[in-house]
């Protein structure tokens, strides 16, 4: 690539707005493209095939937007589709292109972060399913036990401004007693949905002293500037303006107002078709 152009963050709705945050926070002067698909959200319920064609869609049209790199900040398209698109796709589609996701990042960590040798994992029903999380943390960690717990309640809750209140406290507790009964001596709980960590404050109420929870955010965001530490001729293409565009398949209005609730500042989209 001769041309720069900005650092695409695609996720299948809202979730992935709290990886980019924390993205944008670590790396001010890069230029970035939010693409969020909520015409098709949610991705959780939907096979592997339908997720690699939906995420290729949208990979597609950030480097036709110019996005020399890519982070999949979305869950399930990072368990479902990632592989499959580095392997097979960007071969033919931009050899000189990069696409990233999250769930590299913290398995690459984890082990270093429990004390116990034990942790558990919230995620949606497709990521439990696909099985990434204990596949990759076998790889860097194969002697860490590794408890899951899928939780398909609670992004609608998030999406519905449900972060306080009775219905809100009775599902989370329900999920945080399941997964320490299967397992008392996790000390460490990935938050493998993009949306979970807003509601960290409501999970730390039901968790005992010394449990601790891991965002993606900080993680991911750390992993990317390495990446473009360690990759100069990714970086030297990666536009820098410190410009931030936002676009959706949905309606702008509606992504417009829910957007603030994870990015947690104002935000202006526009549509576009995949």
């Amino acid at each position: 690539m001769t041309e720069s152009g900005p650092i695409g963050v695609f996720d299948s709705g809202y979730g992935g707005l709290t990886v980019f945050r924390e993205i944008a926070v670590r790396l001010p002067d890069l230029d970035f493209l939010y693409l969020g698909d909520n015409a098709r959200t949610p991705y959780g319920t939907r096979s592997f095939e339908t997720v690699y064609h939906y995420t290729l869609d949208a990979v597609r049209w950030l480097f036709a937007r110019g996005c020399p790199l890519l982070v999949l900040a979305c869950n399930t398209a990072s368990a479902k589709a990632l592989r499959t698109i580095q392997q097979k796709d960007l071969p033919v589609l931009a050899p000189g292109r990069r696409v990233l996701g999250v769930i590299r990042p913290v398995t690459e960590r984890i082990g270093a972060l429990s004390r116990s040798g034990h942790v558990g994992l919230f995620a949606t029903t497709g990521t439990i399913r696909s099985g990434s999380y204990p596949i990759e943390i076998g790889k860097f960690f194969p002697d860490l036990a590794v408890t899951s717990e899928a939780c398909p309640l609670w992004v609608p809750l998030i999406e519905n401004g449900e972060l306080e209140g009775p219905g809100t406290e009775h599902f989370v507790r329900r999920h945080v007693e399941r997964l320490l009964a299967r397992d008392p001596q996790i000390d460490t709980i990935i938050l493998g949905c993009t949306h979970y960590p807003l509601l960290s404050d409501v999970m730390a109420r039901f968790l005992p002293p010394g449990v601790r929870l891991i965002s993606q955010g900080p993680i991911v965001a750390d992993a990317l500037r390495d990446y473009l530490g360690r990759h100069p001729e990714i970086d030297r293409v990666c536009r820098r303006g410190g410009r931030r565009e936002f676009f959706t398949t949905d309606d702008p209005e509606d992504f417009d107002r829910k957007a603030t609730i994870f990015y947690g500042a104002s935000v202006r989209s526009e549509k576009i078709d995949l």
